[in-house]
């Protein structure tokens, strides 16, 4: 990989003569600096690049003026670019940018994905040209059914755009999109240069490594100039979560219809926080971060009734995957337009759709990553000028007597300064790039077989393996899988040699749900006079009678229909938030290394107001009783519980080393938790583990009961389940060089 230097002359001469007329149309002075500097490797389209800044910071143009360049020299029949984005939204956003701009040079822009009526793709694939904007499914459903008609739809490609990078690597998703653009060169016959796009990278060279499999050292990056130069105002706000007073009586605003059956739950720091962000966001356009959908909800609520009792317009609005498309855009639009909005959402908008300069953020509750913090800082601060703002919101409880130690080390305030320190540095994780992705391999090995009618088993393993995406996975390997799956009717066999579907194959590639790498869950849709809210999933017990918070409003239940997972809802005065699936991400070792140097040091960082700062002396103060500077391990009651100070990855690797050993073991945020056992018994079985060299991860992974996690993991054998686990949620080497160090000391 290698890094561009800014270039002397101007690339604005070098453009298309009807591209610079759209730019002088758009009135700019000057082109920024990934702009000037993508222009002569993106038109010599003799290599693949990574445009890498901060949102907004002309990305898409990047990668377009100098492409639409190409088009306007190049003309031929048949698609000519593809865009490929993780968001149909995304996607709707960028077909209005480039649209201006494809009108005027005459190329056209399609946009493709489930949302999109089959007539507008069927013209689209009977005169194939220019730019099609689509999903990594929405690809995967071309490959499925109309596999024979590829080679002429993509003969003319010249380029594959990758929007939002970062999303995709080290996810199952992103092993689908590397797999699908090697499909796709492969059915166009020719390399096609491949464009990222990211706001957010770690470890360039795993980035490059993604764009272009055992070649990222002739990636091209590109980045902006240093931009140290713009302002940050960072504030964490720390809050206090009390005992909940049964005698306190809730807010005046409170209507007789709430009851204490129905009426939310809602303890003082939390409405102390919505007190908070209703007195500094309101007037102005704001982002609130919420890790939970369940929170999202309950915020919007609160919020939503704040402004109904001092009597004005609502503006805020939740936005959650969870809600129907038509909120989220709603939310969006609101966003854009002249009223004052704030949207209460997850991470639904931390990625580039264009939804204006935002005055700021808010995040309530510790961020899990570093990356996803920068990404959503991004969004404020945007115009010129302005200075890019974030609030933390971190509740921590009250130590009493009864508070356990891990809550007395007031763990999420702390993961939120190491956050906020590491941004401050310019770090962000790398991406896990050591993962097997079995479940991914087994619809690629499908959706292949269906695109061809056939294939042989060399030719498949060549294909999405020694020449693909899943480099990992050697020819045995390969073999194991394919037995695997002939086993259970996936494919078969002809005495020939070729691979075909069989019926249950058939019938899996034949559903609408094949198309996704990730499992989607089912669920009822939630509908009020025949207007769908969004859904729910089918595990929350939904009964009638019952009474809702969804869609920052409150409902009852009218109906239930079980059999067509429908629930009609009317509006009520009460209501309670609903459970929602879903996981919290796994946290890197860096943050948890800065979490144990901010307890043992004595800095006060200077973006604390004074809650949190005392709420760090305490968190200090108890760290420091409980010795845990001087030992990993600690008494509490029955339990012994371990400090490892690591990652996610490496506490879970020693929670299975331990549950192997016949220890009852649990988790929570910063320690492990080990029942009915002793400091010195644990510390005795670790002293066991740092004798031997590491365990091998894939006989360690045979120890753990469930290791179906992805969504085709349920057609894996046993010992293909182990491999895959171990090289997804195991680290044994960084688990042995942790408990060394824990035992030595």
């Amino acid at each position: 990989m290698s890094s561009s230097n800014r270039p002397i002359s101007s690339g604005f001469d070098q453009l298309h003569e009807r591209v610079q007329r759209w730019i002088w149309q758009q009135q700019w002075m000057e082109l920024r600096d990934i702009q000037e500097q993508a222009i002569a490797p993106i038109l010599s389209a003799q290599r693949d690049v990574i445009i890498s800044a901060a949102t907004a910071g002309g990305k898409t143009e990047a990668a377009f003026l100098p492409i639409f360049s190409k088009l306007m020299d190049e003309t031929g029949s048949g698609i000519q670019v593809l865009y490929i984005s993780p968001l149909k939204a995304l996607i709707n956003d960028q077909y209005r940018r480039l649209s201006a701009m494809g009108e005027l040079l005459e190329i056209p822009i399609h946009p493709w994905h489930g949302d999109i009526d089959a007539g507008r793709k069927q013209r689209a694939l009977k005169h194939p040209s220019g730019v099609v904007l689509i999903t990594p499914e929405s690809l995967e459903a071309l490959f499925v059914r109309r596999g024979y008609e590829l080679a002429g739809i993509f003969q003319a490609l010249r380029y594959l755009v990758i929007d939002e990078l970062h999303s995709f690597i080290g996810a199952e998703r992103g092993k689908q999109l590397q797999s699908l653009m090697h499909r796709v060169e492969q059915v166009a016959g020719h390399a096609v240069p491949r464009i990222g796009l990211s706001a957010t990278l770690g470890d360039m060279g795993l980035a490059a490594e993604f764009i272009r499999s055992g070649e990222g050292e002739k990636v091209l990056l590109i980045q902006p100039e240093d931009d140290e130069g713009q302002e940050l105002k960072i504030q964490v706000r720390g809050y206090r979560e009390l005992a909940p007073d049964l005698f306190d009586l809730e807010d005046e605003e409170e209507t007789e219809v709430d009851t204490e059956a129905t009426k939310t739950a809602e303890s003082r720091d939390k409405s102390d926080i919505a007190a908070h962000l209703f007195k500094v966001l309101r007037g102005t356009n704001n982002l609130i971060f919420i890790n939970r959908r369940a929170d999202v909800e309950a915020y919007a609520d609160r919020l939503r009734r704040l402004c109904e009792q001092q009597k004005l317009p609502n503006e805020f609005l939740p936005h959650h995957g969870s809600l129907s498309k038509d909120l989220r855009e709603e939310a969006e639009q609101a966003l854009k337009g002249d009223r004052p909005t704030t949207v209460v959402c997850t991470t639904t908008l931390e990625m580039g759709i264009d939804i204006g300069s935002m005055t700021s953020i808010a995040q309530v509750g510790a961020p899990f990553s570093v990356t996803s913090t920068r990404q959503r800082l991004g969004r404020s601060g945007r115009r010129e000028g302005d200075a890019a703002i974030m609030r933390f919101y971190i509740s921590e409880p009250e130590v009493t007597p009864y508070t356990s130690p891990q809550d007395s080390l007031h763990p999420e305030l702390m993961q939120a300064i190491a956050i906020v320190n590491l941004l401050l540095e310019r770090w962000c994780e790398p991406p896990i790039v050591s993962k097997l992705h079995l479940s991914t391999l087994i619809q690629q090995v499908l959706s292949l077989i269906a695109e061809r009618g056939g294939v042989r088993a060399k030719q498949a393993w060549e294909t999405l393996c020694q020449k693909g995406a899943f480099t990992a996975v050697d020819q045995a390997l390969f073999i194991q899988l394919l037995r695997c799956l002939g086993a259970q009717d996936l494919i078969q066999q002809t005495q020939e040699g070729l691979l075909l579907l069989g019926l249950k194959g058939e019938k899996l590639v034949n559903h609408y749900s094949f198309f996704t790498a990730f499992q989607t869950p089912e669920e009822y849709r939630i509908v009020t006079h025949g207007k769908t809210l969004g859904t729910l999933p089918v595990e929350y017990p939904l009964t009638e009678g019952l009474y809702l918070i969804f869609a920052g409003h409150r409902w009852r239940v009218l109906a239930v229909d079980q059999e067509r997972r429908i629930v009609d809802v009317e509006r009520a005065a009460a209501g309670r938030v609903p459970s929602f699936s879903g996981n919290r991400g796994w946290i890197h070792n860096r943050i948890r290394e800065e979490m144990y140097r901010l307890y043992v040091s004595k800095e006060a960082p200077i973006f604390l107001d004074a809650i949190a700062h005392d709420l760090l002396s305490e968190a200090r103060t108890n760290f420091h009783r409980f010795h845990l500077a001087n030992t990993p391990l600690l008494s509490n009651g029955q339990q012994t519980l371990l400090f490892c100070w690591k990652g996610d990855l490496v506490m879970n690797t020693i929670l299975v080393q331990l549950q192997a050993k016949g220890l009852r073991v649990g988790r929570d945020a910063i320690a492990l938790t080990i029942e009915e056992t002793t400091p010195a018994k644990v510390l005795k079985e670790l002293r066991a583990i740092a004798a031997k060299p590491p365990v091998n991860p894939v006989a360690l992974a045979a120890t753990v009961r469930n290791k179906i996690n992805e969504k085709y993991d349920p057609f894996l054998s046993e010992e293909l389940l182990c491999q895959n686990y171990a090289s997804s949620y195991l680290d044994t080497r960084g688990a042995w060089a942790t408990i060394s160090e824990l035992v030595s000391n």
